[in-house]
């Protein structure tokens, strides 16, 4: 079983950065979903993929997965470009 460690992202409807500080490790599923020939539902039969753990860290996590005999893969967050606005900058001239 292999998990992935990473830190969420914001979503589009989020202007703050609630929920995207912890870091969470979450399994990754080895086997295909399957579809439900009658109501059209997606399942598996494998209940880890359902499984998400949130740590403060992403040492903590880590630590989690060696403790446990877990392989694991981290995917670092790409940090967003800040540009630095001034509220005079809406009203400039730039001819």
């Amino acid at each position: 079983m292999t998990a992935r460690i990473y830190k969420p992202t914001k979503n589009a409807m989020q202007s703050g950065m609630k929920n995207t500080r912890q870091w969470i490790l979450e399994y990754i599923s080895e086997e295909g979903k399957s579809l439900d020939p009658l109501m059209g539902w997606t399942g598996s039969s494998d209940m880890e993929s359902q499984v998400k753990l949130k740590f403060a860290t992403k040492e903590d996590a880590i630590a989690y997965a060696k403790r446990n005999g877990l392989a694991y893969e981290v995917v670092e967050p790409k940090m967003p470009k800040r540009r630095i606005k001034a509220y005079a900058d809406v009203f400039a001239y730039r001819g």
